[in-house]
């Protein structure tokens, strides 16, 4: 393939998806920092001053049921933070769709009432990051143009494949148009594996959960409306806590899936020691039966093969959070990117489409010259 057609695709996929790949990667970059944003526009909802022992999950979901008799937990964020608030999610009776409020895990306190995942700024935010406000069609858009991405990462990089012997060339005080392509090679050649991540790890969510909606729900079947509990209200929560942590050594739960649909079970998700910084916080599990409290399934991703340690990696690598603050900050910086990109390859394609144009129409001058001049023949030349 040659490098002029490698360049018409890299820039014509960029000028279709410009807009909202812009909205994705920049709402991207506010969300790596989503619970600090949070933290300074609701401090008194998602903070709380730790104690020296938490309240009881069976207390914590009692007080949460006498609060909202007309819905059902199906959810329960546990952060690693303690000063953390938990974050509860809920259906309502005779509604399919996911509610959430905010409580003490310490002194059973509702902080937040009961409110949709898109209340709050950053919840619309992030909503806005991975459907555009599309819901399921915007799932598979929002799929799409991170597989774009990724080739426009993959074809920048080929088209530029000798940047790196002028890796920190930056012509400030060349031409504008020099200076516009030395600076969107420099900022493509350092962000574009970070947004390869990115787009690889954004595609395959997205993408997988679509595939998933559509499988579930392509006969018209609608998502189900809860009706009533759907495990047993005698299992204690907390005593499947602690059995978790005793069937898995060095488990640590920080999220809890209750049954939202008929036949599905109590499972603990949760961190576990080990040498791999990319494994999630939600990479092993413990399954529980709804009903009777049977202990059903252990899955230690530390017994996994590399396939399952790649995928879960995926939410480390796409949030940035595998190295602490440090890797924030870089994958922050880098969501940026697509911006100076986006600025930098419309300038330039804005200002070299006139001479294209130009030397394009020359050359069809030319052309047509040579077409309209009469052929010399033999003949035709004179005779001295």
């Amino acid at each position: 393939m040659s490098n002029k057609l490698l360049f018409r695709i890299h820039s014509w996929s960029a000028l279709a998806v410009c807009l909202p790949l812009l909205v994705i990667c920049l709402t991207g970059s506010v969300l790596v920092f989503k619970h600090e944003i949070d933290s300074l526009l609701m401090h008194d909802k998602v903070r709380v001053e730790p104690l020296p022992q938490r309240q009881s999950l069976d207390t914590l979901r009692h007080v949460v049921n006498e609060t909202y008799p007309r819905y059902e937990v199906v959810g329960w964020s546990l952060f690693e933070d303690p000063s953390r608030a938990d974050l509860v999610y809920v259906m309502a009776h005779g509604s399919s769709d996911w509610s959430y409020l905010l409580l003490d895990q310490y002194r059973a306190d509702v902080l937040a009432p009961v409110v949709s995942t898109t209340h709050y700024l950053t919840d619309w935010l992030l909503e806005l990051h991975y459907t555009l406000l599309l819901h399921d069609a915007g799932l598979l858009l929002s799929g799409l143009i991170a597989v774009i991405l990724c080739l426009l990462g993959i074809t920048g990089l080929w088209l530029h494949r000798s940047f790196w012997k002028n890796l920190f060339t930056l012509r400030t005080k060349a031409r504008r148009v020099l200076y516009y392509s030395d600076l969107h090679k420099l900022v493509g050649a350092y962000a574009s594996p970070v947004l390869l991540v990115l787009g690889v790890t954004g595609a395959y969510w997205n993408l997988t959960h679509f595939a998933h909606e559509v499988e579930e729900h392509a006969g018209g079947q609608e998502h189900y409306k809860m009706q009533a509990r759907l495990y047993n209200d005698e299992l204690s929560l907390q005593a499947m806590h602690d059995r978790s942590e005793q069937a898995l050594p060095a488990f640590d739960a920080t999220y809890i899936s209750l049954p939202w649909e008929p036949g599905q079970g109590i499972r603990f998700f949760g961190d576990i020691d080990s040498s791999n910084p990319l494994l999630s916080q939600y990479a092993s599990s413990v399954h529980f039966d709804a009903q009777s409290g049977d202990l059903k399934e252990v899955y230690d991703i530390r017994e996994q093969g590399v396939t399952a340690k790649t995928i879960d990696s995926f939410r480390r690598l796409h949030f940035g959070d595998f190295a602490g603050l440090p890797s924030r900050i870089i994958w922050c910086l880098f969501g940026l990117a697509p911006a100076v990109l986006a600025f930098t390859g419309v300038s330039l394609w804005l200002k070299r489409r006139p001479q294209r144009r130009r030397a394009a129409a020359k050359a069809q001058a030319k052309e047509k010259a040579e077409l309209e001049s009469p052929a010399q023949t033999p003949g035709s030349v004179s005779q001295v």
